[in-house]
C-alpha cells in the first residue's frame, strides 16, 4: 500500500538535500530526528537545555523540526497539548519563537506581549502551562534592538495606549545607565523575577523543583540565544 506520510517525507528530504547541495547524505540524516511526542519527561534543567540546543540547530542551519509531518503533528495535538516548555517574548515580528527554538506544533506554549512583560494575563496564562500543562521551563526572552524597551529609555510621545508598556519597563532602564543592551537585558531579568516572585503557583513549582524559571536575550543578527 502506497503510504503518503513516508512519500511527504521522502519528498522534503529531497529536496533539502537539493537546496543544500548535498550529494549523498543530507544534513538531516547527522541530526536528532525528533518525535511527534513532546518531550514532557524532561527535568526542568535538561528542558532549559533543549531550548538552547535547538538554538544552536537554528544558528547552524540545521533545522530538524520541519522533517516533522505536519498533518500528523496536527492529528496527534487536535485534542492535547503536552509542550515542555514555556516562553514569554516580545511581539516582535523578527522574532519566531518556535524557529529560534527548532520546536513544532505541540512542544512550546508561546505567549507574547511587546517588550516581553509579565503583565496579569500572561502571569495568568503561565500559571496555566506550568499548573495544568506541566511545562519544565519558562524562558523571558528579550531581544536586541528592542523597540519597546528603546521606547521606554526615550520616553518618547507616542499615540494610543503604547505608552503604558514604559512603567513596567522603569526599573531596566534605571538599570541600564543608558545602554539600550544592557537595558534589554536587565528587563528579561526583572520580568523573570516577577514571574518566580509574583504568582504563587510559579513560586511554588520553582521551589518544588518542578520549573526553572530562566531569561535570556535573542540577537537579531545572529539568530542565537544567550541566557542572562
Amino acid at each position: 500500500m502506497f503510504d503518503r506520510t513516508l512519500h511527504r517525507r521522502h519528498v522534503l528530504r529531497s529536496m533539502l538535500a537539493a537546496s543544500a547541495g548535498f550529494a549523498g547524505a543530507t544534513l538531516l540524516d547527522s541530526v536528532v530526528v525528533h518525535s511527534l511526542e513532546a518531550p514532557i519527561n524532561l527535568s526542568p534543567d535538561a528542558a532549559l537545555k533543549e531550548l538552547i540546543a535547538g538554538n544552536r540547530r537554528c544558528v547552524a542551519n540545521q533545522l530538524t523540526s520541519i522533517q516533522h509531518d505536519l498533518e500528523a503533528l496536527r492529528n496527534h495535538t487536535a485534542e492535547k497539548q503536552e509542550p515542555f516548555a514555556a516562553i514569554l517574548a516580545c511581539a516582535d515580528s523578527r522574532v519566531p519563537v518556535e524557529l529560534i527554538f527548532d520546536q513544532t506544533i505541540g512542544q512550546l506554549f508561546v505567549t507574547r506581549v511587546a517588550g516581553n512583560l509579565a503583565t496579569p494575563e500572561i502571569i495568568a496564562s503561565l500559571e496555566y502551562a506550568v499548573a495544568v500543562l506541566g511545562v519544565k521551563a519558562i524562558l523571558v526572552l528579550g531581544h536586541s534592538n528592542c523597540g519597546a524597551v528603546k521606547a521606554a529609555m526615550n520616553a518618547d510621545t507616542v499615540p494610543g495606549q503604547i505608552s503604558s508598556l514604559y512603567p513596567p519597563l522603569r526599573r531596566a532602564v534605571e538599570q541600564s545607565g543608558g545602554s539600550l543592551a544592557k537595558a534589554i537585558e536587565a528587563n528579561s531579568k526583572v520580568q523573570a523575577e516577577l514571574l518566580r516572585t509574583c504568582s504563587t503557583v510559579i513560586r511554588d513549582a520553582v521551589t518544588a523543583s518542578t520549573v526553572t524559571v530562566a531569561s535570556g536575550v535573542y540577537d537579531l543578527a545572529t539568530g542565537k540565544v544567550s541566557l542572562v
